[in-house]
């Protein structure tokens, strides 16, 4: 809804010089060409940086200050419930906006670094860095999908919103929730494989139901 691409074709798509997502956004490909790597991510990220929250971002952000407790994990990249003003977000897939060293892990904002530096060098270790974001062929990271999955489990309610409900292990944290007993809302333009299992599911756009659910 904020116009972010979601390149729904798959993995197939291709999408940079001749390449496929799965191939240019892959573990592989960091070890093979890092450089087009890193054109193809900053490319993307000059596609994001004009890109605003839309209002499902923002009542996000308010319900945190709402509710006494609010576990916000995404699958997205782009960092616009950052913008938004939510705190503490769990990104599971990590973010376009960081790199991370190759060899110490060390993490910095790439707003910070040199533009013009491809790769961009640690501050720490002087390694080579790539782009903090989870490719394809990489796991999540065990940390930040430990803490969604116990914000799962202690969760009264459970929104799962806009997800196709596919991508493993994210798609988990909602079997989660149900199985502690959570009240299951679904927010979705389409149905998807978790509808049948929901306590509630409300058919349309985000950045309109949100903001109607936070006047009641």
């Amino acid at each position: 809804e904020s116009g972010v691409p979601t390149f729904r074709g798959g993995g197939q798509s291709v999408v940079w010089k001749g390449l496929p997502f799965s191939v240019i956004s892959s573990a592989e490909m960091v070890e093979r060409d890092l450089p087009a790597v890193w054109d193809w991510f900053d490319y993307r990220r000059g596609v994001l940086e004009s890109l605003k929250p839309n209002p499902a971002h923002t009542t996000l952000a308010r319900w945190q200050d709402r509710f006494a407790e609010l576990t916000l994990a995404t699958q997205n990249i782009d960092g616009l419930h950052a913008t938004a003003g939510s705190r503490d977000v769990l990104e599971l897939h990590g973010s376009i906006w960081r790199a991370r060293c190759t060899h110490c892990r060390h993490r910095e904002d790439l707003r910070q670094l040199d533009q013009f530096t491809r790769p961009p060098v640690c501050g720490k270790c002087h390694g080579m860095m790539r782009p903090d974001v989870v490719l394809f062929g990489e796991t999540l990271p065990v940390s930040v999908f430990e803490q969604a999955a116990e914000g799962a489990r202690r969760c009264d309610v459970c929104f799962v919103i806009g997800t196709s409900a596919l991508v493993y292990p994210a798609a988990g944290l909602a079997d989660i929730a149900r199985a502690a007993g959570a009240y299951l809302v679904e927010i979705n333009p389409e149905q998807t494989p978790l509808s049948p299992f929901c306590d509630a599911t409300l058919r349309g756009a985000a950045g309109e139901l949100l903001p109607q659910l936070d006047l009641q």
